[in-house]
């Protein structure tokens, strides 16, 4: 079946809790009026736009009217087949609907797996005569928030995942024969995740990570600050990762520092927010040319700045 597109609109699915920052990109930065909010779905003016902000953006907005629970599952049935519910409101009613579509599973993902290939449409009861959907999507996990099968022996931390996320989100990442740098690494999650894909890493902090982390055979561990060691005496590596806790803006000097000397290939860097979002900083972090800036499912207060360069 078809529907009629919403003309000229996009919509956009915030990261939890960070509505008013992705409101904020959208319309200080990209200058896209907002039409609509509601909960973590905001409406927008115009094509989709780099939203670090957002954790899903609908691609092709449709309206469909609806005459009763049946006819919204028949419609979005006609469409495709896989849809996800994001409740806006008529919650009840919602649900209802979605009980006739077909289930879809969310297993937790297994690390090293590719992302689901099968397209996932999104949709929200906007009025309880009126279904909005999208068959396309920019991610393939429900809401963009893929879950793991974790490991909850070996990691100090739960902060391996958002490394774990955005090796599956872009189909990139290090292996044997690669060089690592991990900048304040402490207590090792990351560079644990590294070291088991195979590359070799120099893990750099004050303070010592895991004794069973340090002991692996692919680490070579060295106390120091993350921020004073200098790229010319670093010599060159393949990536660059830093999860360290500090003001974006010391972050953006230390890899300017990197990129201007042409040491580096790749980087991963988390930009840990204080309080306020900087979002000058963060400006300035996407506007590397070919960097990405993005929030992943299991960030908190932060953004992934991501420079690929292979």
């Amino acid at each position: 079946m078809t529907a009629p597109h919403l003309a000229d609109r996009t919509i956009y699915i915030a990261a939890a809790g960070f509505t008013d920052d992705l409101v904020h990109e959208l319309e200080d930065l990209h200058g896209a009026r907002v039409l609509d909010i509601r909960g973590r779905l905001v409406m927008a003016e115009g094509p989709a736009r780099p939203a670090a902000w957002a954790q899903n953006v609908w691609l092709e907005p449709v309206a469909i009217p609806v005459a009763s629970i049946g006819d919204a599952a028949r419609k979005l049935k006609a469409i495709q087949r896989n849809w996800h519910l994001h409740a806006t409101g008529h919650h009840r009613r919602a649900a209802l609907i979605q009980e006739q579509l077909p289930r879809v599973a969310a297993r937790p993902v297994a690390f090293g797996d590719a992302p689901p290939t099968a397209p996932l449409g999104s949709w929200t009861l906007w009025e309880p005569d009126l279904v909005l959907a999208s068959a396309r999507c920019t991610s393939p996990f429900p809401d963009g928030e893929p879950r793991f099968e974790e490991n909850r022996t070996v990691p100090p931390t739960r902060a391996y995942l958002k490394l774990w996320e955005l090796f599956t989100l872009i189909g990139k990442r290090p292996g044997p024969g690669e060089l690592c740098l991990d900048l304040g690494s402490c207590p090792g999650g990351w560079t644990w995740v590294l070291a088991e894909l195979g590359a070799g890493v120099f893990s750099v902090d004050k303070a010592d990570i895991a004794p069973h982390i340090a002991a692996h055979p692919n680490v070579n561990f060295c106390t120091g600050s993350a921020f004073g060691l200098d790229p010319r005496h670093a010599g060159a590596v393949d990536w660059l990762f830093s999860d360290v806790i500090c003001y974006p803006d010391r972050l953006l000097a230390t890899v300017g520092r990197w990129l201007e000397l042409g040491q580096c290939r790749n980087f991963v860097c988390t930009l840990k927010f204080q309080a306020e979002t900087d979002h000058a900083t963060a400006r300035a972090f996407a506007a590397v040319p070919g960097s990405r800036l993005l929030h992943l499912a299991h960030n908190k207060h932060e953004l992934t700045w991501v420079l690929l360069r292979d």
